[in-house]
C-alpha cells in the first residue's frame, strides 16, 4: 500500500509501515543517514515551507529499528508494525 496526501506519505513494506508527515520535515537528512538499510531518500516534491521532504523509497527493506523515528528532531516520521 502506498498513499500520499498533502500532509502524509505512507508506504507499507512487508512488515512495517513508514509514515512521513511532510509538513514537519525540514530536509535535514538525519533520518536518511541513520537508516541501516537505506530505506529513505530525499524526494523531489517540496512542502509548504519549501523543503524537499523524505520519502520511503524502499519500504520493503525496513527492519523496524526506528532509528529514523528516534533521530528526527521534528517528529516527522514514525514506523508502525503491519497488522495482519
Amino acid at each position: 500500500m502506498s498513499t500520499a496526501s498533502g500532509l502524509f506519505i505512507t508506504r507499507e513494506g512487508s512488515k512495517y509501515v513508514i509514515n512521513v508527515i511532510t509538513e514537519r520535515c525540514k530536509e535535514c537528512g538525519i533520518c536518511i543517514s541513520v537508516c541501516p538499510t537505506k530505506v529513505l531518500e530525499r524526494g523531489d516534491s517540496r512542502n509548504k515551507r519549501g523543503y524537499r521532504y523524505v520519502v520511503p523509497a524502499r519500504p520493503e527493506k525496513c527492519i523496524g529499528c526506528r532509528l529514523c523515528e528516534f533521530s528526527c528532531p521534528d517528529f516527522a516520521i514514525y514506523i508502525e508494525a503491519v497488522r495482519r
